[in-house]
């Protein structure tokens, strides 16, 4: 069926819109990721949850940026109390999410209309487009479902309140969950942390200590690490508590948040430091597992912050799109000037790359979830896409972001316009859940430990095997640069530590290219089987840029790729197969 482009030239600006009617990226992934019934309970889901993220919560999103929490430690009598004061706005926002499109809720708990409870790809999707109107809000809401996995997975029960809590879909009794692992002396070694827990009497622990970065300062269902007497030194040593806020009796926990973090972005959540003075803890598993536990928290926040990168691109390209159909200059509207039509091509192409990344580990993830460990493939390729999603997409985003702005003009570097709190909460994605650094290191331990590659070579070679004429030459190129990437993956196998580190941020991106243009050429077969050219064009465009082509960087090609599918590229327009056969040869050098 035929698909008119979108008109951008429609709206005003980002806003007052369907931010899932105005997506069919994400509409192509959640399709292709999540189980046929589920996508047909799910997809009115998200469109409702577009629809409110579109209106209400993209305002209240605004407003709750220019009027950040507050804390107060202290009452009016000089007794400590940690009171985060919030926005109105927020506590709208939070019913919506948690209660309306039960966020939270329906990963654990059948939701309304099924029988059972959907995977975590919808949670993601979810994040994804709550990204396009607040990353700040998006932390505590991803770590709510984070914090209520790690309970899943190693409670014994005794914690089964706090689960209930962080899952409810009654927003009186819902909780938000934490994560604090972060501390002055350690940062990314979490391994140096030197919180201790000490026993009592009545199986609960008494905390000291200070964590230095508390997202989410004030939640009820905070997650910790801390080290129990005589514990062996570095990660080992250390185990997981829940440590909330306030005990079951109502008397506030033992522990003062000193101040909130004057941050650059993502306003929403406040971001402190708590000092335990003996703070009540209940142990989640076993002493020494913690760093195990937590781990399995992070795989999950990496990939909502992979997915969360998505949104805040998908909304800087809305914001792009809408000014460039309705600006005029030097007598034509923008979007018709070649120059720009190829940045907004190349800018979509990256935005797509980056969705059909993250989801196919989002995949991998829901198999791993599903299956356990016992899915070798699963769990290897889960492994080794979660901390390249992560990394890459974090990256993208502060660059499509801050290009976004730049076809804003002076208009896009002025709080009134969002790009300017895009960018501002974009460049915290490459800090959050590990720096790219981290993220490298990660990688060279999936593939020397887990030997991840065993999976990765035959889960590529199956995406390229594709026979359609018109990928034939973009097959050609990833092929050749996925055997550049073996190579780099024998040699760094072979050198010494210190070397294949060096290299390591390379190879993640390598990776990831290599990935993204296997699975938009495998989307692109699909769809031309299906009578739409479409994500053939997309493969193409994104082959041509990450890959480069001959011909003095193309100049002197002949070709004016971006141009010419403007429309079928950057605004949807569906294209007929027997359109690409009319297209002439590029020029010889």
């Amino acid at each position: 069926m035929s698909t008119d482009p979108i008109d951008y030239g429609a709206y005003e600006s980002g806003r007052d819109c369907n931010y899932w009617a105005l997506d069919p990226t994400l509409q192509y992934e959640a399709e292709r990721v999540y189980p046929d019934d589920e996508y047909e309970w799910a997809e009115s889901v998200l469109s409702g949850y577009g629809e409110a993220l579109g209106h209400t919560i993209a305002d209240n999103s605004d407003r709750i940026d220019r009027h950040g929490p507050q804390l107060h430690t202290y009452n009016k009598d000089g007794e400590v109390q940690n009171y985060v004061e919030y926005h109105p706005d927020q506590f709208e926002t939070e019913r919506i999410t948690y209660e309306e499109f039960g966020l939270t809720h329906d990963a654990f708990h059948a939701p309304p209309g099924r029988d059972e409870p959907v995977g975590f790809a919808h949670v993601l999707m979810m994040q994804t487009l709550l990204g396009y109107c607040d990353t700040g809000f998006a932390c505590p809401a991803s770590m709510t479902t984070g914090a209520a996995i790690v309970l899943d997975a190693f409670d014994d029960g005794s914690l089964d309140d706090y689960f209930q809590g962080l899952t409810s879909r009654d927003y009186d009794e819902h909780i938000e969950g934490a994560m604090f692992l972060t501390e002055k002396q350690g940062g990314s070694d979490v391994g140096a942390n030197e919180v201790r827990a000490e026993p009592q009497d009545d199986g609960t622990y008494e905390l000291y200590g200070e964590k230095w970065f508390c997202s989410n300062i004030d939640a009820q269902g905070a997650l910790a690490l801390a080290r129990t007497p005589d514990a062996p030194e570095g990660t080992k040593g250390l185990s997981l508590f829940l440590v909330p806020r306030e005990l079951p009796s109502g008397e506030l926990n033992d522990a003062l948040f000193r101040r909130l973090k004057d941050k650059l972005g993502t306003i929403a959540v406040p971001t402190g430091e708590i000092e335990y003075r003996g703070a009540t803890g209940y142990l989640v598993g076993e002493e020494g597992q913690g760093f195990k536990a937590m781990a399995e928290m992070m795989n999950y926040e990496r990939l909502t912050n992979a997915t969360g990168a998505v949104g805040v691109m998908g909304r800087a390209l809305l914001e792009a799109k809408v000014r460039a159909a309705n600006r005029e200059a030097f007598g034509e509207r923008i979007d018709q000037y070649p120059l720009l039509r190829r940045d907004l091509v190349e800018m979509t192409a990256d935005y797509e790359a980056a969705a059909v990344f993250s989801f196919e580990a989002a995949r991998f993830y829901d198999q791993y979830k599903a299956e356990g460990e016992t899915s070798d493939e699963a769990w290897k390729l889960m492994r080794l896409l979660v901390p390249i999603a992560k990394k890459e997409t974090a990256r993208k985003s502060v660059a499509v972001t801050s290009y976004a702005m730049e076809v804003l003009g002076g208009n896009g570097y002025v709080r009134e316009h969002v790009t300017e709190r895009l960018l501002r909460d974009a460049q915290v994605l490459p800090i959050w859940e590990g720096t790219s650094n981290i993220l490298s290191l990660d990688l060279l331990r999936v593939l020397g430990k887990e030997q991840a590659h065993e999976a990765l070579i035959p889960y590529v070679n199956e995406l390229l095997d594709i026979d359609h004429p018109f990928l034939d030459d973009p097959v050609e190129t990833v092929s050749e640069r996925f055997t550049d990437l073996q190579t780099a993956l024998v040699t760094l196998a072979s050198e010494d530590d210190d070397y294949a580190q060096y290299h390591a941020k390379e190879l993640a991106s390598l990776t990831y290219d290599v990935v993204c243009a296997a699975l938009l050429i495998s989307e692109g077969q699909e769809s031309l089987d299906d009578g739409d050219a479409r994500k053939a064009l997309v493969a193409k465009a994104f082959v041509d840029k990450q890959f480069g082509v001959e011909n003095v960087r193309g100049i002197t090609s002949g070709e004016t790729f971006g141009d010419e599918w403007f429309d079928a590229i950057a605004r949807y327009a569906s294209v007929d197969p027997s359109e690409l056969d009319a297209q002439p040869a590029p020029a010889d050098d």
